[in-house]
């Protein structure tokens, strides 16, 4: 392949060891696109040229000496701009943080990266604080899907989804609190992961706290794999991480389905979902009988869990919104203060009574493996709508939570789950399936993924 931003890590790093590319000139071509390609995609809120190229320089030096630091030395990567990056303001998608403060110290999983010499590009776009499932802010305004000028690419981690679609750098970390990673992965047509909750260390901590997960976004499944080989590994900031599992994903990906046994529920018991996106998925789960797997339908028979959900968020929004001044808040979106005023209002027992309520649900789905080794859903019931809205125009929806029935469900359950690209509808636009595991099968869900990439390779958009 002649692009370089296309490449695998794997090959990339390769290519690095042979010194046939170096990673003073992947930068250089990641921050050229960038450059030509954010004025009409808007991916990027920061872009770092001068510490990229610096960064660049000394992973290229190491390689020359033989010496790299991990598995992702001089590979370019972005951030969502939720996580603290050192040396560039943390803004989330806000007009009321102020830039004027020191930026002096990583997120856990950006340390992590760092340690291992990644190179970062850049912040890529959120909604505000994360809270909507598309990707605008009164900060940085309208990110837009690369497959369609006038579709929203989903949120919130729209521009990281944006930027591995285009090949606007190799690695992208992004966060799901209800959604955020594999909304946009499945609109953008792009591989998700939200991580097992407490695999990936997290600091600071969002106020969503257990609902809050982060993970990446990719061209490929191997990438994913590739990074969370090293996002994974402990932080001493993070109080509530998972021991060390001090496991490789990269190993056994390769493994295919044969014998896995395969729950596929299309609606979960509540989702309504587009005939023809329906018909695309269970296509995709046939094809992974015909993989060697053993799959069978089901009926979950679920209720909606948003009744559980929204208020855990709302609270959750409402102890970021807690600390500003009137002033600040004037700035912010109205609809996310509409929704941090409800949880004001929630009282210590109603908070406690809705947790006793997620373990039951949670208690629910761990029982279901052990009779199934994964379950399929599809990811998304619709496609991509216009840009611009929080919810389909005309649809008569007020939330994003009624166009993403889907994705709630298992920040709840805090489950590993995956956004599978399976293909496209009439209208040109990326559909997926969802795969999800027990808690701590990340390694299992990954293999799965990959083994349908195998037989489908994702096709990414021309920019």
């Amino acid at each position: 392949m002649s692009d370089p931003l296309s490449l695998p890590v794997a090959e990339l790093t390769e290519r690095y060891r042979k010194k046939d590319l170096s990673p003073l000139e992947v930068t250089r071509a990641a921050l050229d696109r960038i450059g030509k390609l954010n004025p009409l995609y808007n991916a990027f809120c920061v872009v770092g040229e001068e510490s990229a190229l610096r960064a660049a320089r000394e992973s290229e030096a190491r390689w020359q000496r033989g010496t790299p630091l991990g598995l992702v030395d001089g590979v370019p990567t972005t951030v969502k701009d939720l996580l603290w990056v050192k040396g560039w303001p943390t803004l989330r998608g806000s007009r009321s943080i102020a830039r004027n403060q020191p930026w002096d110290e990583d997120s856990a999983s950006v340390s992590r990266l760092r340690e291992q010499g990644a190179v970062f590009l850049g912040k890529t776009t959120t909604s505000e604080f994360g809270w909507k499932g598309v990707t605008d802010s009164p900060l940085t305004g309208l990110t837009i899907n690369p497959w369609n000028k006038f579709s929203t690419p989903g949120g919130s981690s729209g521009g990281a989804a944006v930027a591995a679609a285009l090949a606007m750098g190799n690695l992208h970390v992004g966060t799901d609190g209800g959604g955020s990673i594999r909304i946009p992965a499945g609109f953008c047509g792009v591989f998700g992961f939200k991580p097992t909750w407490g695999l990936v260390p997290v600091y600071p901590h969002s106020p969503a706290f257990t609902l809050w997960h982060q993970g990446p976004l990719s061209r490929n499944v191997a990438d994913a794999a590739w990074m969370l080989s090293v996002i994974s590994h402990p932080d001493e900031r993070d109080w509530a991480a998972a021991p060390p599992l001090d496991i490789d994903y990269r190993v056994g990906l390769e493994a295919g389905v044969r014998g896995l046994r395969m729950a596929y529920s299309p609606t979960l018991g509540f989702a309504r979902v587009e005939p023809e996106i329906a018909a695309r998925v269970e296509r995709g789960v046939n094809e992974y009988a015909q993989l060697g797997a053993i799959v069978e339908q089901i009926d979950l028979g679920l209720d909606d869990p948003i009744a559980i959900m929204k208020p855990l968020w709302a609270v959750a929004l409402a102890l970021a919104v807690a600390p500003m001044t009137p002033a600040e808040r004037a700035l912010c979106d109205p609809p996310m203060l509409e929704l941090a005023e409800q949880g004001f209002h929630l009282s210590a027992l109603e908070y406690r009574q809705l947790e006793r309520e997620r373990e039951a649900l949670g208690r629910r789905m761990n029982l279901l493996y052990q009779d199934y080794d994964l379950l399929i859903t599809p990811q998304m019931p619709i496609t991509a709508f216009a840009a611009g809205h929080n919810v389909p125009p005309g649809s008569g929806m007020h939330a994003w939570w009624q166009w993403s029935p889907f994705t709630y469900l298992f920040n709840l359950t805090q489950q590993p789950a995956a956004t599978v690209p399976c293909g496209f509808a009439k209208d040109g636009l990326p559909v997926a399936m969802q795969l999800v595991g027990a808690k701590f099968s990340d390694r299992q869900v990954l293999r799965a993924a990959r083994a349908y990439e195998k037989m489908h390779p994702f096709v990414m958009p021309q920019p």
